[in-house]
């Protein structure tokens, strides 16, 4: 009878013992397991996103960084207040009815710029050509002519690069013809060429423009220009080509 009493008291003693044991060990044993298994999974998802984070950022400093040097150099070429040019041009037009004619220009202009793509153009020239008016009686076959024009009209550069420009401009003004000079005193009127006298002229030209330097450029421009001599109209097609010099900054 003693020795169950004391084996059930042992028992009492023991198993809660025994029990918090157990209890201690399989949590301290859970916990590691979890660590173990989600932590990697967690680092593995992490690193990628912190890799390309500073990747991505790099590259967008790099592109930043491009743009405002583009930006600048944009600047330093096109942020003149004033442009000249001089040149030289070539028009397909008519100097009477039916005569056709190749005129060979100079020109030269003034330009005063507002902003970056906006400006106003003053510009003057003079064409020479030698139409041939056929067999006549005055035995002068291809007499010399001229004809002189300024112009003046908005520019407007719509495509900028450092090195390169597009440009559009419309121009209105005083044209006037000398189609008897070299007539001996025939007049042109009776070899078939318009009468001396002044009209209005018009110039529409899109044009193109390289640069050498921020202040100096090249300049090819295709051009139609209108003239109104002998009460008709004169559809001029051509080009005039040059070099450019921007000065003094905005």
């Amino acid at each position: 009878m003693h020795s169950f009493r004391r084996l059930a008291l042992l028992l009492a003693l023991v198993l809660p013992a025994l029990y918090a044991v157990q209890a201690q060990s399989s949590s301290s044993s859970s916990n590691p397991d979890t660590q173990v298994a989600f932590a990697p999974a967690q680092d593995q998802a992490q690193q990628p996103a912190a890799q390309s984070q500073p990747q991505l950022s790099v590259q967008a400093r790099i592109r930043a960084r491009r743009e405002q040097r583009r930006v600048a150099a944009i600047h330093e070429v096109y942020d003149h207040l004033y442009e000249g040019y001089v040149g030289a041009g070539f028009q397909r037009t008519r100097a009477g009815v039916p005569q056709k004619v190749n005129e060979y220009n100079w020109n030269g202009g003034f330009t005063r710029y507002y902003n970056e793509r906006l400006g106003l153009t003053l510009d003057g020239r003079g064409y020479y050509g030698t139409p041939f008016v056929g067999i006549n009686f005055s035995g002068i076959t291809k007499p010399a002519i001229s004809q002189y024009d300024v112009l003046f009209g908005p520019t407007y550069r719509f495509y900028l690069q450092p090195k390169y420009s597009i440009s559009a401009r419309v121009m209105g003004g005083y044209a006037y013809g000398n189609f008897s000079s070299d007539t001996n005193g025939f007049g042109g009127k009776a070899l078939g060429l318009y009468p001396d006298g002044s009209t209005f002229a018009a110039s529409a030209s899109v044009f193109a423009e390289y640069n050498l330097a921020p202040s100096i450029g090249l300049r090819i421009a295709p051009e139609y220009f209108m003239t109104g001599f002998g009460s008709t109209l004169q559809n001029g097609l051509g080009f005039t080509g040059g070099i450019v010099y921007r000065f003094k900054k905005q």
